[in-house]
């Protein structure tokens, strides 16, 4: 299996759209062919006990008779999943059949990966790629076995295949599939559009300051540092959303860092110089711009993993930079990275490092692809159903326009990241890692921090956000505040109060054991924001008349935001 490699099935899909031979070759298939599962199996070295099996088999073969009698007596057969829902599927007791067939088939698999002897890993991994296999037959993938798809052929004439086979065209040029009506959007016009102007930048990223919307403001000022696997504007979409415009609304002087988009160029950076010439440099130009020796920092996602780097180094050197931090969905203890870990094993990381370990790009395309991989239902076969099945225009979406922008990363930085946090797990070690020559120890950090988790997050699960608690501020573990959001690593995140939507755990006692944390505490309607500024505000200082201008005589203001690094696409 190939880490963070596009979507093997999606792609064959696409190239077999127009081959009835083999949709017929698909139709000819054992129901329940056990020899991709079988071979999946022995390529991990795995086993599965024959009695189990055997009992596998019993119990699918009852279930398939149960199932082929309903059909001979013209009872349809009860299909909850939400691929098979529309009344055509219904109508038909062929098509009905077929998709209760296949949901049998896909159990039995499941359940035959479920009942693997294996280590944990190895069985994460048989179990995701079955469940990839699996996934990728469904009926409702193909036009020849999706009644829906067929009906509209039929009602438009074929015009919706004809408008199917223009959509799929044009993603294969794009390099990948569109979740949303990309024409819909423009960054700098309705999405990453809140008011403000770019005062700092070098190779690596360019420091936005907020217009401010209040007339007065904290003292402290308030840096954003967001993922850069990813755009800064998921914490800026569009102003109902907008994270950024929440904290400068609540009297926040902000500055967010936008991460280049690299090109070959830039194919030499390393995580050093994100850690000394990103995160760093940026929180001194805030501390220059506002005249304050301590700022408010937020780090969310890898940025949360840059940002704790960061400050570890400079609390090493005996410097006091921040107040507070928050982390949202951050990873600093790697013991549990979720499905993710599907991806990263010795032989993945080493055939990275040959690759491009000493210069060169890890593709943005191959993040989204693998990220796409974690949901295949959502993100790549609903669709291919929706869009080249039945010829439908996505519909604009903020989100999934920001999901599709990708962006590249440095291969030295990336590969170090994999080796030395996602696969060795150093960075919870105290001395283990360092940037510019200091030690990195977490425990030095003297801030009191604000650490978020999203209880559906399938890329930072809420455990290990969790541990952070006990990696920042050991000592003084009771300055922490753990928040745990509902919904995902997204959705949790990027959840304004104004929606009243979703819901939030909180419980002032941190104790060891997350479980035991979230058994103590006490669900809360709405957003968890109003939570996050009551903390900031508790070490924001006090209020001062908001700055007239943007920067100061150093730092002088070089263009609007949103700048021009966030709107390089990747190559």
């Amino acid at each position: 299996m190939n880490m963070f490699q596009p979507q093997a099935g999606a792609n064959a899909w696409m190239s077999q759209l127009a081959d009835p031979n083999a949709w017929q070759a698909w139709l000819k298939t054992s129901p329940v062919d056990t020899k991709p599962i079988t071979a999946t199996i022995k390529e991990f070295g795995a086993t599965i006990d024959p009695s189990v099996v055997a009992q596998l088999q019993n119990d699918y073969m009852q279930q398939m008779s149960a199932l082929w009698q309903d059909m001979l007596n013209s009872k349809a057969p009860a299909i909850a999943d939400r691929r098979f829902t529309g009344q055509e599927w219904q109508a038909n007791p062929l098509f009905a059949f077929n998709a209760a067939a296949y949901l049998l088939n896909a159990r039995f698999l499941m359940s035959m990966a479920d009942s693997v002897e294996a280590t944990p890993k190895a069985k994460q991994k048989i179990r995701f790629a079955v469940q990839q296999m699996v996934d990728a037959m469904s009926p409702a993938n193909f036009l020849v076995t999706n009644p829906e798809a067929q009906k509209k052929l039929i009602d438009t004439k074929g015009e919706s295949l004809t408008r199917g086979i223009s959509h799929m065209l044009e993603d294969l040029q794009k390099g990948h599939i569109s979740h949303t009506d990309e024409s819909a959007f423009e960054v700098g016009r309705n999405v990453a559009n809140t008011e403000g102007a770019v005062v700092f930048e070098n190779a690596i990223f360019q420091l936005i300051q907020y217009k401010p919307l209040t007339k007065k403001v904290y003292e402290r000022p308030l840096l954003l540092i967001p993922p850069c696997i990813n755009k800064y504007y998921i914490l800026d979409l569009q102003p109902e959303n907008s994270l950024v415009r929440y904290a400068v609304q609540e009297g926040h002087t902000v500055f967010l860092l936008s991460w280049v988009n690299p090109d070959a160029s830039l194919g030499h950076l390393t995580w050093d110089d994100y850690i000394v010439d990103g995160a760093i440099r940026a929180i001194n130009v805030v501390q220059e711009i506002s005249g304050q020796e301590q700022i408010n920092a937020l780090g969310f996602c890898v940025g949360g993993t840059i940002l704790s780097s960061a400050l570890a180094t400079l609390y090493g050197r005996r410097e006091n930079p921040v107040s507070s931090m928050t982390l949202l969905t951050s990873l600093l203890d790697f013991s549990n990275t979720g499905v993710i870990d599907v991806f990263i094993d010795e032989a993945q990381v080493a055939m990275r490092e040959q690759s491009i370990g000493k210069g060169g790009l890890m593709p943005g395309r191959d993040f989204t692809s693998a990220f796409s991989s974690l949901r295949p239902n959502d993100l790549v076969w609903n669709y291919v159903s929706s869009n080249y099945l039945k010829g439908e225009d996505p519909p604009p979406f903020d989100l999934l326009y920001w999901n599709a922008d990708a962006t590249n990363l440095p291969g030295p930085m990336f590969c170090w990241y994999l080796r030395n946090l996602y696969l060795e797990n150093s960075l919870r070690v105290p001395g283990k890692l360092s940037a510019a020559g200091e030690k990195i120890d977490l425990s030095r950090i003297d801030a009191p921090a604000f650490i978020y988790g999203s209880r559906e997050d399938h890329i930072v699960p809420w455990t290990a956000a969790y541990e952070s608690t006990r990696l920042i501020n050991p000592k003084k573990r009771s300055r922490n505040r753990f928040i745990l959001g509902a919904s995902g690593h997204i959705a949790g995140v990027i959840n304004p109060p104004a929606k009243k939507k979703r819901s939030y755990w909180s419980n002032d006692q941190l104790v060891d054991d997350a479980q035991e944390w979230l058994t103590a505490a006490t669900e809360n309607p709405g957003s968890w924001w109003p939570e996050w500024s009551t903390f900031l505000a508790k070490h924001a200082g006090k209020q001062i008349n908001a700055p007239r201008k943007y920067g100061n005589a150093k730092h002088k203001a070089i263009e609007p935001a949103p700048g021009r690094y966030v709107k390089v696409k990747a190559a």
